[in-house]
């Protein structure tokens, strides 16, 4: 069930659910996913660069310190030395002797020993979460060869320095990264905003504008320039509309023609009915020119009358399902010659090229429309020509492909203009002519594929037009005939 609420417009739809504003934050949220994934490696490789400018401080000071007796060092020299290293002892190892050059306290154990040159990426990022997340009490022993130095250098250091400047390092990346986000997204949302956002919103106000008054010539979106695929998609979205509002005019000339006739008819079966009263009277005259027309007149009224009953109906739904049965076809196409009435003037040739013996199984009534029409045309497009030299013929013929009846109409007429083929089966758009309506054709398809069968246009060139009705015959029920074969004689 379709809902008859209206639909929100832009001004009535939450921030928070507009299609910018999820953009937006989803660009941020990616902005900022992208910073923390280059914030871990960073905090790692800040870690190693501190721990790596602390042991080439203590090995610039281990250099001064090794020419001297440390022990005549003063115990004030000593810790100056050592708190500006942020140290608890500095050592240096050559040769495989190891020496103590200054020293304020010795740690009972160390947690982690760092070679700072030997760290791998992996390790970095693991050791420098740790220290963010467990650090500030443990206690390191950094070493490792600096320079071109054959020495090794150690450091007994705290990591409660190396934990505070991480935090201030991590705080003043968080900062920048936070105003990189907002920037980056703002210039990405703008472009976004602008590429997709913006036409986004022209074509959902385009359909809403149309949906309030799509009979509106004006409310047509304009199509645009872009070559991408917003740009193809406002030219298609234009033709649709204008396709809709056209057959949305053909609809309301149906509508208005199904109620103009809906009065015509009332009146029409009036008359017709006294029309067949006399008609019956005709058969009493005894003239023979009388009694051969008669015949004649009084079914071509009958179908006139079954016609108008069947105007409400076929206004209101499909037409009936076809009753079919075996007919001859050849006494069908003399009734339907015997309907045109051509002037003999006109020298149009009616030429019932059709077998005596030729049958086929459809609706008796139905397939008369479907020839009547078909004729008719060809009748009134021969008509418009007044040159007396054309040969002006109309010729009906029939064959049997297997289960297939065809029949084929052709007519020496000009020819069908472009624009009839181009909307040959389509009412009020189909017509040959000037001031014509386009139905007859468009009925006869309705009948034709109600029997299961096709009516193509084989040909229209001037002088030449072919059309070719095929109607398959009904297909048999394997049950019925096996039971009827089996059914004594």
């Amino acid at each position: 069930m379709v809902s008859s609420e209206p639909a929100p417009t832009h001004a009535s739809i939450p921030w928070l659910k507009r299609l910018s504003t999820k953009m937006l934050i989803l660009t941020i949220i990616s902005v900022l996913v992208a910073e923390v994934l280059i914030f871990i490696p960073s905090v790692a490789n800040f870690r190693l660069r501190w721990l790596e400018e602390r042991l080439n401080t203590a090995a610039a000071t281990a250099v001064v310190l090794v020419g001297t007796d440390t022990m005549t060092l003063p115990r004030n020299v000593q810790n100056d030395v050592l708190m500006a290293l942020g140290a608890k002892a500095v050592a240096v190892r050559s040769g495989g002797d190891s020496r103590l050059l200054v020293v304020s306290e010795i740690p009972p154990e160390v947690d982690e020993h760092i070679e700072p040159s030997t760290v791998g990426p992996l390790r970095a990022i693991a050791d420098a979460l740790d220290t963010l997340v467990y650090g500030g009490d443990r206690t390191l022993r950094v070493f490792g060869k600096v320079g071109d130095s054959d020495k090794e250098f150690e450091l007994i250091i705290a990591d409660k320095g190396l934990r505070k400047a991480m935090l201030v390092y991590a705080r003043n990346v968080a900062i920048l990264s936070l105003i990189i986000s907002f920037i980056t997204a703002a210039l990405v949302f703008g472009a976004i905003n602008h590429m997709m956002l913006g036409p986004i919103r022209k074509i959902r106000t385009a359909m809403v504008t149309f949906a309030e008054a799509p009979d509106d010539p004006s409310r047509v979106v304009r199509p645009s320039d872009r070559a991408d695929e917003f740009g193809v998609a406002l030219r298609e979205l234009a033709s649709l509309q204008t396709r809709l509002q056209r057959t949305l005019a053909e609809q309301a000339h149906l509508a208005n023609l199904g109620l103009a006739v809906s009065k015509i008819n009332h009146d029409l079966r009036n008359i017709l009915a006294s029309a067949q009263l006399i008609s019956d009277r005709l058969r009493m005259v005894k003239d023979p020119s009388v009694q051969a027309f008669a015949p004649k007149l009084v079914r071509t009224l009958d179908r006139a009358v079954g016609y108008t009953e069947s105007v409400l109906a076929y206004g209101r739904a499909q037409e009936a399902a076809p009753s079919r049965r075996r007919i001859r076809l050849r006494q069908l196409v003399d009734d339907v010659e015997g309907l045109l009435g051509i002037d003999p003037a006109s020298v149009i040739e009616f030429e019932n090229a059709v077998d005596h013996a030729f049958e086929m199984d459809a609706d008796a009534e139905q397939m008369f429309r479907v020839l009547s029409n078909l004729c008719r045309n060809a009748v009134q497009a021969m008509s418009a020509d007044t040159d007396s030299s054309v040969v002006r013929r109309l010729t009906i013929s029939a064959e049997r492909q297997g289960s297939v009846s065809r029949i084929i109409v052709m007519d020496t007429g000009p020819g069908l203009p472009p624009k009839a083929r181009e909307n040959l089966f389509a009412a009020f758009r189909g017509s040959a002519r000037s001031g014509g309506t386009g139905l007859g054709l468009a009925i006869a398809q309705e009948l034709v594929r109600a029997h299961g069968g096709t009516l193509d246009l084989v040909e229209s060139v001037g002088g030449r037009t072919v059309f070719a009705i095929s109607v398959p015959d009904q297909p048999v029920q394997i049950e019925a005939a096996r039971h009827a074969l089996r059914r004594p004689a």
